[in-house]
């Protein structure tokens, strides 16, 4: 057997999870960083920090289907490291970790695309799409 979800449920789920990046406050953030995702959300960030965008607050629309679509991300003008975006993680307004996951540029299979994967210090970070999906089963 194999577990099967109806996309209103779906869409429900993936709104549980990108709500909680409106926690607090204010804004959630988005740390753009180098190398390999952690093994789990929970463990200790890794890699370069090379720049941190905000979020709109809500982040996120409504889920259809499943998927969850950020809204307009504010980019970072001055980036603080040179290097390659690998991954990112997301704050709520609190500093609690939310989520993180792998970037790409376009076409490269990321949930999270970016204009650019190669950032220089001083230069701009932008997010052109992000998305987020509960899977059907």
């Amino acid at each position: 057997m194999v577990t099967r979800i109806p996309n209103n449920v779906r869409s429900a789920m993936a709104d549980a999870a990108v709500d909680l990046i409106d926690a607090g406050p204010g804004a959630g953030t988005v740390q753009i960083r180098t190398g390999g995702q952690p093994a789990t959300a929970g463990a200790a960030a890794s890699g370069t920090l090379l720049g941190t965008l905000t979020l709109s607050d809500p982040a996120f629309g409504a889920a259809v289907n499943g998927v969850a679509t950020a809204g307009a991300i504010t980019g970072d003008s001055s980036a603080d490291a040179t290097g390659t975006a690998g991954w990112y993680r997301v704050l709520d307004s609190t500093g609690a970790t939310v989520m993180d996951g792998v970037i790409s540029e376009a076409g490269g299979g990321g949930d999270m695309i970016l204009d650019k994967v190669v950032v220089v210090a001083g230069g701009t970070i932008s997010i052109t799409s992000w998305t987020v999906t509960q899977p059907a089963g």
